[in-house]
């Protein structure tokens, strides 16, 4: 793998791994969920609850759907994907094209809101899309996905990449979007209160950089939790299976704009980030991370390759810990 980050850095850099119990900082370290059924050829997941089911989107041609009625057990969603044909729109701005890439989704404006990406593996000719829908749940007569368009979209004549959306509200309920992928980084825009761009801040916000690694860095996902905003993005490189060497990192800030800063003070846009996860000797590039919020409960989503089963992206999620600093941490994976 390249460039691996190792448990001791993390302990070098101030949060404790160890076992069960507390660590370090009195941080409680909790095991990963054991997870069964349908997890196999998930990469890029996001889960959501409806009423009383997760739903998990992820990539693949038309999205693909898993479902759970505890997080724990996993089967393939009804229907199994999203979309049953790519956008008329999608087709014409990127051809050839089948797959729709790191979907999010958020319950917004009394409905659920997702974003997704289209381009060509290795450049920036990408747009960001938007589907809404007042239910999750196939069987109720109320569900049908609403094609709201283009979002966003870049060009080769640009220094940045539209993919990897995250849609977050601010403290006070402002809706934004994160994105980005290699190039410059990852960046954000305001959204209006039909959730696509504001006209009234056009401001294309710098949150996040790499200068190493080809400036490998993408997938932001933002929570907002006790004054702090946090960034969480995937540095490194996915989709090479067994060689992968994606892993998770995160930095906050007390303004959704930045700056953002890791633990040890190092900014966002420099490089900048603590890792959270970490490869072990089966799972490979952990990373592309989403967080689920259940009651006072923070779980941390995120795929791994599975050296063990022809380097298969693989579902795993694992509860978020945070110490007295207000870090989090994950217990690695076995």
């Amino acid at each position: 793998m390249s460039d691996p980050i190792s448990r001791r850095h993390f302990l070098q850099s101030g949060l404790a791994l160890g076992g069960a119990g507390l660590t370090g900082n009195l941080l409680p370290v909790l095991q990963p969920l054991e997870l069964t059924g349908d997890t196999r050829y998930i990469h890029d997941p996001v889960i959501i609850k409806d009423g009383e089911r997760f739903y998990c989107f992820c990539t693949g041609p038309g999205i693909r759907i898993r479902e759970s009625a505890d997080l724990l057990k996993w089967e393939k969603g009804s229907p199994g994907k999203l979309f049953d044909r790519t956008p008329d729109w999608v087709r014409a701005a990127i051809p050839n094209q089948n797959d729709m890439w790191a979907p999010d989704v958020a319950f917004f404006n009394e409905r659920f809101y997702l974003y997704y990406s289209v381009s060509t593996f290795g450049s920036n000719r990408s747009v960001i899309g938007l589907v809404t829908n007042p239910t999750l749940d196939s069987q109720s007569p109320d569900y049908g996905w609403v094609d709201e368009g283009l979002i966003l979209e870049s060009t080769l004549a640009g220094n940045y990449n539209c993919i990897d959306p995250n849609f977050i509200l601010d403290a006070d309920g402002n809706p934004w979007l994160a994105f980005g992928s290699f190039w410059s980084g990852i960046k954000l825009r305001r959204l209006d209160a039909t959730g696509k761009p504001s006209s009234e801040d056009t401001t294309l916000y710098a949150l996040a950089q790499r200068t190493v690694n080809s400036g490998a860095i993408e997938a932001p996902f933002i929570i907002y939790r006790d004054g702090f905003y946090y960034l969480f993005a995937s540095f490194d490189f996915c989709c090479r299976g067994i060689e992968s060497s994606y892993y998770v990192v995160v930095g906050r800030s007390t303004e959704i704009t930045g700056p953002y800063v890791d633990r040890a003070g190092g900014a966002m846009l420099e490089g900048g980030g603590t890792p959270v996860t970490f490869p072990t000797e089966r799972w490979r590039g952990p990373g592309h991370c989403a967080v689920l919020r259940e009651g006072d409960v923070d779980y941390l989503v995120y795929h791994a390759y599975d050296a063990q089963n022809l380097g298969t992206p693989t579902l795993h999620i694992s509860r978020l810990s945070w110490d007295a600093d207000g870090w989090p941490a994950i217990d690695p994976l076995e």
